[in-house]
């Protein structure tokens, strides 16, 4: 079994629409998030616009021609809602975006069959490599153990709570710095 990753843009990565329904459906099946044909669903539809966003990129994984995992996200714009879904206060300066400050990831998934393989690291290496914002935002179950504790192995640190949208469950909002290009040399 020989997994491969791909860097794709929002185009290529719509093409892809049936097959990342099927790894959305299959890694989030299971506890803690339960979730069915309804909840891929609602997903999708964000995704479809998600697509169409400046500076969307996707990480898959395949085996083969498989679609085994999946990494996509967008630069938050100035008027993101993302903060207003905060039910903890930060500090203003933390939830200020100018359009190109922040990275958001929205998805990272790996059907279980390919767990425990090292594809989420690099599914995530893959889509951060050569960005140009300073930090990455993503939000997390606080259930979810597992994930929870990769995302501080890969230095995500928690900044609070939010629920990101009406019925969710409360989800952990967690902020990884980056090094600005103009710092890595």
């Amino acid at each position: 079994m020989t997994v491969t990753v791909q860097l794709l843009d929002g185009e290529h990565t719509a093409k892809l629409e049936n097959e990342l329904k099927q790894v959305f459906a299959e890694a989030f099946a299971e506890p803690p998030y339960d979730e069915g044909p309804v909840d891929v669903e609602r997903a999708f539809r964000r995704f479809r616009s998600q697509v169409r966003r400046r500076g969307f990129r996707a990480a898959v994984a395949f085996d083969d021609d498989t679609a085994v995992g999946m990494a996509y996200g967008y630069p938050l714009s100035a008027y993101t809602g993302w903060w207003r879904t905060l039910i903890d206060p930060v500090p203003e300066g933390l939830s200020r975006e100018d359009g190109a400050r922040t990275f958001g990831l929205f998805e990272l998934a790996v059907r279980p069959e390919w767990r425990r393989q090292g594809i989420a690291t690099r599914l995530h290496r893959v889509l951060i490599e050569g960005l140009d914002n300073a930090r990455v935002m993503l939000n997390s179950r606080p259930e979810a153990t597992a994930a929870q504790a990769t995302y501080r192995a890969w230095g995500y640190r928690h900044v609070g709570s939010a629920i990101p949208w009406e019925g969710a469950a409360r989800h952990d909002v967690m902020i990884l710095d980056l090094l600005r290009p103009a710092a890595r040399a």
